[in-house]
Order: structure tokens, then C-alpha cells, then sequence
């Protein structure tokens, strides 16, 4: 049975064959760029999350949620379908998404969910010179940018509303915010799925000036006419201050306890020039090396938190890795679903660890990032992390060692050997080089 016939039998199932409980929402808040070491709830104390850390005490943060790629598209891509970007395809900026690809908006539509992507959904390019809409892969609406360069702009003149582009004006974090809180309170009464993807702090470094003007003379500056440190700041508190009214309306609409919330980033801050320095300034990524582009720590280690009341712990902390391939099966079994054999998905259901019932059975995940100019593959079981750069291969523990500072393949040569074994047999399923 091919993805189409699938979720089409699934669709036509007699309701009277599904639960009469209410599925959970799924709010998922993706930051853009943004560093394990950008928010307080992480140790941030030079400018304020406060909506940040107010909601993430208020369920588990998981200081081990690690991205599936330290790029954009690629990321989100894995996100999306619970694969890794050697089997979606998707293995850079350019890379389309294959509309043959099911997405967990198309997984969760046979359910009775309505999903909207609102922000950044970074399209490619395929062959014959088009790209994969997200109303193609299962959002019934969309509300933002499609393109990585139209991503820049965070006082956009036009966004795009379905397949037609609309004036607007503000800011964007407050743009998109807007847009996500309209979309819940016009599906409050159905089950739905909102991917709220955000492009701060990506650049343009940029932020409206009530929020730069709270952190100028705070911050040493290159040029105090262009206080991009200040500025940087500012576009994560004003970041903050939008997942905070997204957050408070849905509690506001009786939601919370129906509602399984997550924050996370695509990926680790970047040290780009386009960042104008701000990142390398700040520290983002703190305490790990590493940044976006890089399968160190700091490029692939996400702040992140889960909040579902009365399921999810509060004021939780876990060590847990979690891998964003795992977000694709663990909505869809809190869902009532499960992933068909047929889409192949990589990641794991890891329900268990986000409610805190059981520590997850112990698995090997994987990374390959091997495009501009980037030669990095990385394999990691419990707190061993094997990391391959240019063919040269170093086993770090991220727990003992968390700056990767000290190779221990001579200590543990046999989990060197497993790993470089796994890695080695991983890379060989590869669709992208058939």
C-alpha cells in the first residue's frame, strides 16, 4: 500500500472506531539559530527569557534534545518526517522536500487534526525548477515565509497566506505570534496541530527599538552606532515576549491541559558573518564548542522544553537523549497513531521520557553533515559520542566532557570500534548516494 492509499483508507476509518477522549493539541515553538546557551532556563543571566523559563518550569526541560542536522532546511526536514536527511533527502539549504515524503501534518490529518505551518518553511529546488508547498504535504493553511532569503527579513512587507502573498507590517515575531494565536482560538473545539516556527535570532540582526534600547550600553560594541550585540538581545527577549501571549492565550482559551507545548531551535547559533558577531559575542552556544554548520555540541545540542500538564512533570530536568527525528512518532502515538512500516521513519517514540515513566531503551543516533566545505559524521550511544572530522575519528564522554576537549578511543577502544562500526553501517544506507 503506497503513502497516498494509506492515508486515505486511514481517513475513511468509521468514526465510531476511534476514541471518544480528546487527542491532544501540539504547539511546537522553533527558534531560528538560537543557542543552547541563549535562554535562561540554560543559565542565561545578561539579558531575560522570563516567559521562557516560566513555562519550561512549568514542564521537563531536556538538556540532551539534540537537532537531527545543524542546518535549516535540512533540520526541519528531519523534524517533519522522522527521518534522518540521509533517507528524506534533504541533505541541504537546496534540497527540496520529495512531496513522496509524509510529514507528520499528513500522518496526523486521518486523525482529525487541522495543522497550519506559520513562519519560516525554507523550501528548495527541484528539477523542474518549482518546490514543495507545505499545502502539498499535509498543512490545511500556512502563514509566513517560504524561502530561506525572505527568512531575513524581520520587518517583511509581505508574507505569504496559503499561495498568495499579503501585505503586512511589524515585526515578525509578533507577526507569526498573532497568526498562531488566531489559529487556535479559531480550532479551539478540534484537535490541532501548530507549528510555529519563528526566525529569530537568525539574521538580519535586527529588533524593534523599545526592546534594543533595555540592553544598549549593556554590551561592549564593535560600533556603538550599530549595537548588533544589544540588538541580538533583543530579538531573543522579543522572541520571548511572543511565545509568551502564544503560551498565555492557549491557557487563556482553556487549553493547557489538552495541549502538549515544545520549544526547541533548529539548530546552534551561528558564528556567520551575517551574525555580525553577536553570537561569538554572547557566547551562545555556552558551554559547548562548536556552532551551526558543526556536529560539535554547540551546533546539534538545542535549549528545548515539554509542557503537558498533568502528564509531562513540572519542574523537571532530564539528561534523555532525544533526537528531533523522535517528535514525528511520539506526536502521532499521542495522537491514537502510529507510524505506517512504509514511511520508514527513524526516529523513536520516546513518550515515556518526556512523561518521565521510564528511562529509554539504550540506542545508537546518528549525524552526517558532509556539504560546504564540511566534512563531519557523528554516532552516539548513552554519553559516548563518536566524532569523525575529515576521516579522523575521536570518542568523547559529553557527560564527564562536554567541550570535547579529550579523546578517550585509546580508554574504550571497543566502543570506539562499536560506534565506528555503526557509524560505518548507517552511512551505507544512504539513499541520496543511489
Amino acid at each position: 500500500m503506497n503513502r497516498r492509499t494509506f492515508l486515505t483508507t486511514l481517513a475513511a476509518a468509521p468514526l465510531a472506531a476511534q476514541p471518544q477522549t480528546r487527542k491532544p493539541n501540539f504547539l511546537f515553538l522553533f527558534a531560528d539559530d538560537l543557542g543552547w546557551g541563549d535562554v535562561g532556563f540554560n543559565g542565561r543571566k545578561d539579558y531575560r527569557t522570563p516567559n521562557l523559563d516560566r513555562y519550561a518550569a512549568q514542564g521537563t526541560i531536556f538538556r540532551r534534545w539534540y537537532t537531527a542536522c545543524p542546518l535549516c532546511a535540512p533540520s526541519r526536514a528531519c523534524l517533519l518526517t522522522g527521518k534522518y536527511m540521509i533517507h528524506n533527502r534533504v541533505i541541504n539549504n537546496n534540497a527540496d522536500l520529495p512531496e513522496s515524503e509524509v510529514t507528520l501534518a499528513e500522518a496526523l490529518k486521518p486523525l482529525g487534526y487541522r495543522s497550519a505551518l506559520v513562519g519560516k518553511w525554507h523550501h528548495g529546488v527541484r528539477a523542474d525548477g518549482g518546490f514543495t508547498h507545505p499545502l502539498d504535504q499535509g498543512f490545511d493553511e500556512t502563514f509566513g515565509y517560504l524561502d530561506a532569503r525572505h527568512a531575513w527579513e524581520h520587518y517583511p512587507k509581505e508574507l505569504y497566506r496559503n499561495r498568495d502573498k499579503v501585505p503586512v507590517k511589524g515585526y515578525s515575531s509578533d507577526l507569526l505570534a498573532d497568526e498562531g494565536i488566531a489559529f487556535m482560538k479559531r480550532n479551539r473545539d478540534n484537535p490541532f496541530f501548530l507549528y510555529l516556527a519563528f526566525i529569530e535570532p537568525h539574521f538580519t540582526i535586527e529588533a524593534p527599538e523599545e526592546d534594543v534600547a533595555v540592553f544598549k550600553g549593556k554590551f561592549a560594541e564593535t560600533d556603538p552606532k550599530e549595537p548588533y550585540n544589544a540588538r541580538y538581545a533583543a530579538m531573543i527577549f522579543r522572541l520571548d515576549k511572543s511565545i509568551g501571549r502564544v503560551i498565555a492565550a492557549l491557557d487563556q482559551l482553556g487549553l493547557a491541559k489538552d495541549t502538549i507545548v515544545m520549544f526547541t531551535s533548529d539548530n546552534g547559533a551561528t558564528f556567520e558573518a551575517g551574525n555580525k558577531g553577536a553570537s561569538p559575542y554572547h557566547d551562545s552556544n555556552r558551554p559547548y564548542r562548536g556552532q551551526k554548520r558543526s556536529l560539535e555540541e554547540g551546533g546539534i545540542r538545542e535549549p528545548a522544553f515539554v509542557r503537558w500538564p498533568g502528564h509531562v512533570p513540572a519542574g523537571r530536568s532530564s539528561e534523555e537523549v532525544i533526537h528531533m527525528t523522535d517528535v514525528f512518532p511520539t506526536l502521532l502515538s499521542a495522537a491514537g497513531g502510529a507510524p505506517d512500516a512504509a514511511w520508514k521513519v527513524d526516529g523513536a517514540n520516546v513518550m515515556d521520557a518526556w512523561t518521565g515513566k521510564a528511562k529509554l531503551p539504550e540506542r545508537t543516533v546518528f549525524w552526517s553533515f558532509t556539504i560546504e566545505n564540511v566534512n563531519m559524521r557523528a554516532a552516539m550511544r548513552g554519553d559516548f559520542k563518536l566524532l569523525e572530522i575529515g576521516g579522523n575519528r575521536f570518542l568523547y564522554n559529553v557527560k564527564t566532557d562536554p567541550q570535547e576537549r579529550r579523546t578517550l578511543a585509546a580508554v574504550y577502544p571497543q566502543i570506539f570500534q562499536s560506534l565506528t562500526k555503526e557509524l560505518k553501517d548507517w552511512l551505507a544506507t544512504d539513499v541520496t548516494k543511489v
